[in-house]
């Protein structure tokens, strides 16, 4: 299982540093992108991981960008959902921009909704890259990035990698902006709606939050 982990996390950095330099024609530019993503040999473990993500966002001035999985968190992760939660809401108000993509799976919109909540901005695709790589970049500049806790990349995250990079930044901001076709937060609830027929009440049951949750989002 380890050995197998740690194939998929050389498979993972060897694509990425293919996608930089496909991506950088200028030389110089192009080395120091890849000697920035060399230099990233501290491997963060899930808590370090989860940690850092948190950290790194309360240094937000303009815009938080993030691909994540958006399971329902089991009780290990209660606490660090809330300790995000708590951050979307204090970079809102201070004015940073803070936005979110997610699978399109009906279950993911039980995080969409607390960080809706919370004032993020949440969009959902069918896009593989936002289940199977997991991403936060902050102010352009600085990436953490995480790696599935298995093999199977839909596997949850168990270790991680900072990497100040406005490089990165930006081909990853890109990846988000060009991620296949989004549908925001309100958007899917309707269409989840609109294809089972199920109300309101239903859904939130379904996706484990009390109604008046999915309703105060709707109503943003």
């Amino acid at each position: 299982m380890e050995f197998g982990l740690l194939i998929l996390e050389s498979v993972l950095l060897i694509a990425t540093i293919s996608l930089l330099v496909m991506s950088l024609k200028e030389g110089r530019g192009r080395d120091k992108l890849i000697m920035e993503v060399a230099n990233a040999t501290k491997v963060l473990s899930r808590h370090e991981y989860f940690t850092t993500v948190v950290d790194v966002m309360m240094d937000a001035k303009e815009e938080v960008l993030a691909s994540i999985t958006g399971r329902i968190p089991g009780k290990d992760d209660e606490k660090r959902v809330k300790d995000l939660i708590y951050n979307i809401e204090k970079l809102v108000a201070a004015g940073v921009k803070v936005r979110y993509i997610m699978p399109k799976f009906q279950d993911r919109l039980h995080i969409g909704c607390l960080y809706e909540n919370a004032g993020a901005e949440v969009c959902y695709s069918p896009c593989v890259l936002s289940e199977d790589f997991r991403y936060t970049v902050v102010d352009g500049s600085m990436v953490v990035v995480g790696v599935p806790d298995d093999q199977h990349v839909s596997a949850a995250t168990g270790k991680g990698y900072k990497i100040p990079s406005s490089g990165l930044a930006a081909i990853l901001k890109d990846n988000f902006q060009r991620c296949g076709e989004t549908i925001s937060f309100k958007e899917y609830v309707e269409e989840t709606m609109s294809h089972t027929g199920a109300d309101l009440a239903s859904i939130a049951k379904e996706i484990k939050l009390d109604p008046s949750e999915l309703s105060k989002a709707l109503k943003k």
